[in-house]
Formats: structure tokens, sequence, C-alpha cells
């Protein structure tokens, strides 16, 4: 296609960046959230969307299967953002990336350097980074699903996770106990579509822009 192709990931991402592309001139022809469709056409002629993993976001730009995407500050530390430009920060789908532990755990203690703790999390280079930062050693171990249960049932002593209103933490006995990192989406770009494909994204980086300053 000699168009824009835009990545984007189902859910709050989705959403939040649909009133973006409407200041940028973009409908979507069908919304994920009922259609099956993993590629989606829209208004423009020279623009669809794809609907992918979230995780999966930056693989799709970085390798020029999109030339944009939109994906959110936790996934592009995992993945280093090689291959990427970061143009903007869309200030969307906000939250923090936190550490975690079960409420009575004496985390000050076992945060002292040289301290070693069981961390579980789906962020292994970002809590691999913080807790070296604090010279502190950890067994890290990796989840996918509910990182609120590994404190619980003595699989780990803290975990790194995303937190929003912290709800789900209090219902399951955790407290956030650091904040490692504010986490908002970005607006990512293949480095060789803006340079062969300026005239088409440029104009749409600038809409990006002006919407979020607005």
């Amino acid at each position: 296609m000699s168009g824009i192709t835009l990545a984007l990931s189902k859910g709050r991402i989705f959403e939040e960046t649909l009133p973006l592309l409407a200041a940028a001139g973009i409908v979507p022809a069908d919304d994920p959230a009922r259609s099956r469709k993993l590629v989606i056409g829209s208004n423009r002629p020279d623009v669809r969307l794809i609907i992918v993993r979230a995780t999966d976001t930056p693989t799709y730009v970085q390798h020029g299967a999109a030339e944009l995407g939109v994906a959110g500050k936790d996934v592009l530390l995992e993945h280093g953002g090689a291959g990427l430009y970061q143009p903007l920060d869309l200030n969307i789908a906000r939250c923090r990336l936190c550490v975690a532990v079960k409420r009575g755990f004496d985390y000050a203690a076992a945060a002292q350097p040289g301290g070693r703790i069981r961390v579980a999390t789906k962020y292994i280079e970002s809590a691999k980074t913080h807790f070296a930062g604090k010279g502190m050693h950890v067994d890290l171990i990796k989840l996918y699903g509910s990182m609120e249960l590994a404190p619980l049932v003595g699989l780990a002593d803290a975990i790194v996770d995303l937190v929003s209103s912290g709800g789900t933490l209090r219902a399951n006995g955790l407290e956030e106990v650091e904040e490692i990192v504010p986490i908002s989406s970005r607006l990512i770009v293949n480095q060789a579509a803006l340079k062969l494909k300026r005239e088409l994204v440029q104009p749409l980086l600038d809409a990006f822009a002006n919407a979020v300053h607005i």
C-alpha cells in the first residue's frame, strides 16, 4: 500500500486515540471492539489502521509494516525503541509503573543496597534497571496474568506493574510502595517512512501535535 498504515491496539489506547484521529481528519470504518477485522479502512483512501497486540506495536512500526503507531511508554521501555522516532507524547492512557507489595511487608528494610527480593512482573527490563539503580539484587519472575496474585501465594515479595487508580491493589491487600516512572502513550514513527513518505507522514504528525496541544 502506498498510503499510511497506523498500528493501534484494542481497548483504552484505541478509544483515547479516536479524538486525535478525528482532529487529523481520520475516521475508522469499523470499531475493533465490535468487528473481527484486523485491518480497518478509514474515510481516507490513503490511511488504514491495523489492530495489533499492544506489546507488538513497536515491532510492526520498527520493521515498516506500519508507518506510525501508538504505544505506551511501558511497552517502549521494554522494546528499547530501536528504529523508531518518538516525536510526541499524546498524554493518553495515563498511569504509572510501580512497585507494590503485600500490606505489612517491610519494603523499606528489604530495599536496602545489597538486599535481595523476588519480583514478579512482565516488565523485566524496567524492573531490572530500577532495582540495579538501587543497588539491589532481584530474582525476576516473568508473569503475564494477574500480578497481584504472586505476593498473596508466596511466589514473590513484590510486583512491578502498571497502576491507575490503585483499586485492584487495595482489593487484594497490596499497597504501592514506589513509583518507577509515569506512563502515557506515545506516537511512534518508522524512521525510514519519515524520510521516504514525509509528504504523507508529516501532516499527520502536525495534526496530532495540534490536537494534543489544544
